[in-house]
C-alpha cells in the first residue's frame, strides 16, 4: 500500500509526534510506502521529527500545491491525525479513503478538555452540541472569552460534520470508542487500536531512589496539585517522607512548586521539579522510580505515560477516568483510585504499593507484561489490517 500520513506538524514534542515518528519505518518494514502531508511549516523544529521519503507542507507550498503533490504520489489510503486546518481533512476525505485517528475529544467537546473547571474540576459527560454553549463560560470549560468560545464551537461542529466522510475513526481506548459512537457512526466505523510506548532508551534498573514520579503537563486537569496532597497523605500513612519528582512544564508549575514546598509538608515530602525532560532523561528517571502517578482529573483518552513506565517495570497509580482502564488493571499492574475519593483515595493507593515490597514486585511484573501486550508490533498489525480495507 501507499499510505499517506497527515498531521498538523512534522516536528514537535508531543505524544502524537512521538507516535507518528515510529510509524513510517514500521510500515515500510512490512513493504508499504509512506509519505506525509502536514499543515505547519517545514522550518518548524522540535525534539521529535517524523521522517518520510516524500512530504508536503501546506504552510510552505499552499494547500493547492501540497494537494497536487499528494495526487501525483497517488496514495491508496490516508491516515490523518491532529489537524486544526480542517480544509486538509476535507480534501483528503473527498479524494481518498481517509481514516482519522482521534487522539483527543475533537468534535465531541468545544474546548477539547471534556471537563468542567468550576465550581470544581470534574469530567464532563455531555454530548457536544448547542447546549454546550450554555455551560462553556459559567462552568469555565475553556478560555473565558466569548470569541474563543464561538470560534471553538464552530470548529468542533465542522469536525463533527466530517465524521461521516471518513472511511473510519481510530481511537486508542474503548472509552473513546464509546464517546464517538454517541454520534450515530455505526459500530463498524469506530476502531479501537491501543497505543504503545516508544522507549526513550534502555537504562539498567536500579534500587528506586524516587518514590513517586509524575511525567506530564502542569495543568489543573493533569492533577499535579492533587498528587502533592495525595503524596502527603501517603507519607503520613507510611510514617516516612516520600521522594517525589514532578517532571513537566505548564501554567500550574509555579503553583504546584509552592504547594509542594509549604512548611507543613517538609516532614512528609522531598519534591523536585526538573521541568520538561527529554526521552533519555525520562528513561533514567523511570529506571529509578518505584511508582508512576497518573493523577489526571479529566478523562484521559488513553494515558500513554503509564505504558512508558511499564516498559521499565514501574507500576502506576491513577484515577479511574477515561481510557486509563485500557492498560491499567487494578491490582495487576498498578492501582486505580476512585475519582470521587480525591487526594485521600489516591494517597491510599500510593501507600498500598509503596508500603509492601511484595505487592510492588508483583505489580512490577504485571507492568512488564502489560508493556509486552501493548506492543508496537501488535498496534501496527491491527492498523495494517484496517488500512487494507481502504473504505470498503
Amino acid at each position: 500500500m501507499r499510505i499517506l500520513l497527515a498531521n498538523e506538524a512534522r516536528s514537535g514534542g508531543g505524544g502524537v509526534e512521538t507516535y507518528l515518528a515510529s510509524l513510517p519505518s514500521a510500515l515500510e518494514a512490512r513493504g508499504h510506502e509512506v509519505a506525509m502531508l502536514y499543515a505547519n511549516s517545514g522550518s518548524e523544529d522540535g525534539p521529535t521529527r517524523i521522517s518520510t521519503r516524500e512530504s508536503w507542507s501546506v504552510a510552505d507550498l499552499g494547500i493547492d500545491a501540497a494537494m497536487a503533490g499528494v495526487r501525483a504520489w497517488r496514495p491508496d489510503v490516508c491516515f490523518s491525525h491532529n489537524m486544526r486546518v480542517l480544509d486538509v481533512d476535507e480534501r483528503l476525505a473527498a479524494g481518498w479513503p481517509t481514516y482519522k485517528m482521534m487522539h483527543g475529544y475533537f468534535g465531541t467537546c468545544v474546548s477539547g478538555h471534556k471537563a468542567f473547571a468550576f465550581p470544581r474540576v470534574e469530567p464532563c459527560a455531555r454530548r457536544c452540541g448547542p447546549g454546550c454553549l450554555a455551560c462553556y463560560l459559567p462552568r469555565r470549560c475553556g478560555q473565558l472569552r466569548f470569541g474563543a468560545m464561538t470560534a471553538q464551537y464552530a470548529w468542533a461542529m465542522r469536525q463533527q460534520r466530517l465524521f461521516s466522510r471518513y472511511a473510519g475513526l481510530v481511537v486508542a481506548s474503548d472509552h473513546m470508542r464509546r464517546e464517538y459512537l454517541r454520534y450515530e457512526l455505526g459500530e463498524s466505523r469506530v476502531h479501537t487500536i491501543p497505543l504503545f510506548a516508544s522507549c526513550g532508551g534502555r537504562v539498567p534498573p536500579g534500587q528506586p531512589s524516587i518514590d513517586v514520579l509524575f511525567l506530564g503537563r502542569m495543568t489543573a486537569l493533569k492533577g499535579a496539585a492533587v498528587l502533592i496532597r495525595a503524596a502527603t497523605h501517603a507519607a503520613s500513612i507510611l510514617g516516612r517522607p516520600l521522594t517525589v519528582v514532578l517532571a513537566g512544564e505548564g501554567p500550574d508549575r509555579s503553583h504546584v512548586e509552592r504547594l509542594a514546598h509549604e512548611p507543613a509538608r517538609r516532614d512528609y515530602l522531598a519534591v523536585t521539579c526538573p521541568g520538561w525532560v527529554d526521552p533519555e532523561a525520562r528513561a533514567t528517571l523511570l529506571s529509578r522510580t518505584a511508582v508512576v502517578a497518573v493523577p489526571s482529573i479529566w478523562p484521559e483518552p488513553f494515558g500513554l505515560v503509564g505504558l512508558e513506565a511499564a516498559e521499565h517495570g514501574v507500576p502506576a497509580v491513577a484515577f479511574d477516568v477515561g481510557g486509563i482502564r485500557q492498560w491499567l488493571t487494578d491490582d495487576v499492574n498498578g492501582r486505580l483510585a476512585g475519582i470521587g475519593g480525591g487526594a485521600p483515595a489516591f494517597g491510599d493507593a500510593l501507600a498500598s504499593v509503596l508500603g509492601d515490597p511484595a505487592v510492588r514486585a508483583r505489580l512490577s511484573a504485571g507492568a512488564r507484561e502489560a508493556a509486552r501486550r501493548f506492543s508496537a508490533d501488535a498496534h501496527v498489525t491491527t492498523l495494517e489490517r484496517l488500512l487494507e480495507r481502504r473504505g470498503a
